[in-house]
Protein backbone atom coordinates (compact mmCIF):
# COMPACT_ATOMS: atom_id res chain seq x y z
CA UNK A 1 0.00 0.00 0.00
CA UNK A 2 1.11 3.54 -1.16
CA UNK A 3 1.60 5.83 1.11
CA UNK A 4 0.30 9.54 1.13
CA UNK A 5 3.30 10.86 -0.08
CA UNK A 6 4.08 8.44 -2.31
CA UNK A 7 0.65 8.58 -3.82
CA UNK A 8 1.66 12.60 -4.12
CA UNK A 9 4.52 11.76 -5.67
CA UNK A 10 2.99 9.76 -8.39
CA UNK A 11 0.10 12.18 -9.21
CA UNK A 12 3.15 14.68 -9.66
CA UNK A 13 4.41 12.71 -11.88
CA UNK A 14 1.79 11.62 -13.95
CA UNK A 15 1.26 15.85 -14.34
CA UNK A 16 4.56 15.96 -15.39
CA UNK A 17 3.28 13.62 -18.65
CA UNK A 18 0.40 16.26 -18.97
CA UNK A 19 -2.24 13.11 -17.52
CA UNK A 20 -5.40 15.32 -17.12
CA UNK A 21 -6.70 12.92 -14.80
CA UNK A 22 -3.88 13.53 -12.37
CA UNK A 23 -4.14 17.39 -13.27
CA UNK A 24 -7.46 17.24 -11.89
CA UNK A 25 -6.40 14.93 -8.99
CA UNK A 26 -4.12 17.63 -7.83
CA UNK A 27 -6.21 20.34 -8.14
CA UNK A 28 -9.26 18.84 -6.51
CA UNK A 29 -6.54 18.19 -3.38
CA UNK A 30 -5.21 21.79 -3.85
CA UNK A 31 -8.10 23.93 -4.63
CA UNK A 32 -10.01 24.79 -1.23
CA UNK A 33 -6.48 25.56 0.33
CA UNK A 34 -5.38 27.58 -2.67
CA UNK A 35 -8.80 29.39 -3.43
CA UNK A 36 -8.20 30.46 0.64
CA UNK A 37 -5.33 31.94 -0.19
CA UNK A 38 -5.60 33.79 -3.21
CA UNK A 39 -9.21 35.33 -1.20
CA UNK A 40 -6.54 36.76 1.11
CA UNK A 41 -5.38 38.58 -1.18
CA UNK A 42 -8.02 40.14 -3.46
CA UNK A 43 -11.06 39.98 -1.53
CA UNK A 44 -13.64 39.00 -4.09
CA UNK A 45 -14.75 35.32 -4.77
CA UNK A 46 -14.79 35.45 -8.17
CA UNK A 47 -11.78 36.87 -8.52
CA UNK A 48 -10.10 34.32 -6.52
CA UNK A 49 -11.51 31.35 -8.55
CA UNK A 50 -9.57 33.43 -11.44
CA UNK A 51 -6.36 33.48 -9.75
CA UNK A 52 -6.71 30.21 -8.11
CA UNK A 53 -7.35 28.82 -11.19
CA UNK A 54 -4.53 30.82 -13.33
CA UNK A 55 -2.39 30.07 -10.69
CA UNK A 56 -2.87 26.17 -11.19
CA UNK A 57 -2.34 26.74 -14.97
CA UNK A 58 0.98 27.93 -14.33
CA UNK A 59 1.38 25.45 -12.03
CA UNK A 60 0.71 22.91 -14.84
CA UNK A 61 2.70 24.40 -16.89
CA UNK A 62 5.40 24.57 -14.56
CA UNK A 63 5.49 21.32 -12.75
CA UNK A 64 9.19 20.14 -14.12
CA UNK A 65 10.77 23.15 -12.24
CA UNK A 66 9.16 21.64 -8.98
CA UNK A 67 11.75 20.24 -7.13
CA UNK A 68 10.85 17.54 -4.09
CA UNK A 69 13.05 19.25 -1.99
CA UNK A 70 9.48 21.46 -0.20
CA UNK A 71 6.37 20.33 -0.47
CA UNK A 72 4.53 20.18 -3.24
CA UNK A 73 1.45 22.53 -1.51
CA UNK A 74 4.38 25.07 0.11
CA UNK A 75 5.10 25.08 -3.64
CA UNK A 76 1.78 25.78 -5.06
CA UNK A 77 0.76 28.33 -2.55
CA UNK A 78 4.04 30.09 -3.65
CA UNK A 79 2.27 29.92 -7.09
CA UNK A 80 -1.11 31.30 -5.59
CA UNK A 81 0.21 34.46 -3.76
CA UNK A 82 2.91 35.67 -6.90
CA UNK A 83 -0.64 35.41 -9.05
CA UNK A 84 -2.91 37.32 -6.51
CA UNK A 85 0.24 39.72 -6.38
CA UNK A 86 0.40 39.89 -10.08
CA UNK A 87 -3.47 40.29 -10.31
CA UNK A 88 -3.39 43.28 -7.83
CA UNK A 89 -0.44 44.98 -9.83
CA UNK A 90 -2.32 44.62 -13.19
CA UNK A 91 -5.14 46.39 -11.45
CA UNK A 92 -2.64 49.31 -10.94
CA UNK A 93 -2.47 49.28 -7.42
CA UNK A 94 -1.24 52.02 -5.32
CA UNK A 95 1.00 51.12 -2.75
CA UNK A 96 2.50 54.35 -1.92
CA UNK A 97 5.80 55.00 -1.11
CA UNK A 98 5.95 56.93 1.61
CA UNK A 99 9.45 59.29 1.49
CA UNK A 100 11.91 57.49 3.19
CA UNK A 101 13.67 60.51 4.34
CA UNK A 102 10.73 62.06 6.42
CA UNK A 103 9.55 58.60 7.73
CA UNK A 104 11.20 57.01 11.01
CA UNK A 105 9.09 53.60 11.77
CA UNK A 106 9.37 52.60 15.28
CA UNK A 107 9.60 48.53 15.31
CA UNK A 108 6.51 47.25 17.31
CA UNK A 109 6.94 43.51 18.08
CA UNK A 110 4.54 43.33 19.97
CA UNK A 111 1.44 41.30 18.64
CA UNK A 112 -0.22 39.85 21.30
CA UNK A 113 -3.94 40.10 21.27
CA UNK A 114 -6.57 39.06 24.02
CA UNK A 115 -7.11 35.07 24.44
CA UNK A 116 -10.51 35.93 23.35
CA UNK A 117 -9.81 36.75 20.13
CA UNK A 118 -10.09 34.55 17.75
CA UNK A 119 -7.25 33.77 14.32
CA UNK A 120 -10.26 34.55 12.03
CA UNK A 121 -11.38 37.97 14.30
CA UNK A 122 -7.85 39.17 13.19
CA UNK A 123 -8.04 37.67 9.67
CA UNK A 124 -11.76 39.26 9.01
CA UNK A 125 -10.55 42.76 10.24
CA UNK A 126 -7.27 42.11 8.12
CA UNK A 127 -9.79 41.56 5.30
CA UNK A 128 -11.38 45.19 6.35
CA UNK A 129 -8.21 47.61 5.36
CA UNK A 130 -7.23 49.53 2.75
CA UNK A 131 -5.21 47.13 0.54
CA UNK A 132 -1.80 48.10 0.75
CA UNK A 133 -2.31 47.23 4.07
CA UNK A 134 -4.06 44.30 3.83
CA UNK A 135 -1.69 42.61 1.62
CA UNK A 136 1.35 43.59 3.69
CA UNK A 137 -0.40 42.43 6.72
CA UNK A 138 -1.17 39.36 5.01
CA UNK A 139 2.07 38.69 3.77
CA UNK A 140 3.45 39.23 6.40
CA UNK A 141 1.51 37.77 9.25
CA UNK A 142 -0.42 34.71 7.48
CA UNK A 143 2.11 33.97 5.38
CA UNK A 144 5.51 34.46 7.40
CA UNK A 145 7.64 36.78 4.50
CA UNK A 146 9.64 39.62 5.91
CA UNK A 147 9.99 43.13 5.35
CA UNK A 148 13.33 42.08 2.43
CA UNK A 149 10.73 40.08 0.67
CA UNK A 150 7.62 41.89 1.11
CA UNK A 151 9.26 44.97 -0.90
CA UNK A 152 10.79 42.66 -3.23
CA UNK A 153 7.68 41.41 -4.20
CA UNK A 154 5.52 44.39 -4.05
CA UNK A 155 7.80 46.70 -5.52
CA UNK A 156 8.03 49.21 -2.28
CA UNK A 157 10.90 49.68 -0.02
CA UNK A 158 11.21 47.80 3.53
CA UNK A 159 10.25 51.07 5.29
CA UNK A 160 7.19 51.08 3.70
CA UNK A 161 6.60 47.27 4.37
CA UNK A 162 7.25 48.52 8.20
CA UNK A 163 5.26 51.50 7.79
CA UNK A 164 2.55 50.18 6.41
CA UNK A 165 2.54 46.73 8.82
CA UNK A 166 2.42 49.19 11.85
CA UNK A 167 -0.39 51.29 10.63
CA UNK A 168 -2.41 47.94 9.37
CA UNK A 169 -1.34 46.83 12.75
CA UNK A 170 -2.99 49.89 14.58
CA UNK A 171 -6.50 49.42 12.17
CA UNK A 172 -6.91 45.78 12.46
CA UNK A 173 -6.58 46.96 16.78
CA UNK A 174 -8.71 49.48 16.74
CA UNK A 175 -11.20 47.49 14.91
CA UNK A 176 -10.76 44.76 17.54
CA UNK A 177 -11.03 47.33 20.71
CA UNK A 178 -14.44 48.45 19.14
CA UNK A 179 -15.74 44.63 18.14
CA UNK A 180 -14.56 43.44 21.64
CA UNK A 181 -14.39 45.87 23.74
CA UNK A 182 -10.63 45.27 24.79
Amino acid sequence: MKSTKQLHQSVIDACRSNDAKAQMQLYDLYCDAMYTVALRYVKDSFTAEDVMQEAFIKAFKNIDSYKDEVAFGAWLKRIVINQSIDYLKKRKLELVSINEEITTVVDDDNWNVAATISYQDIVNCIQQLKEKYRVVLTLFLLEGYDHGEISQILGISEVSSRTHLLRGKRQVQEQLKAVHHV
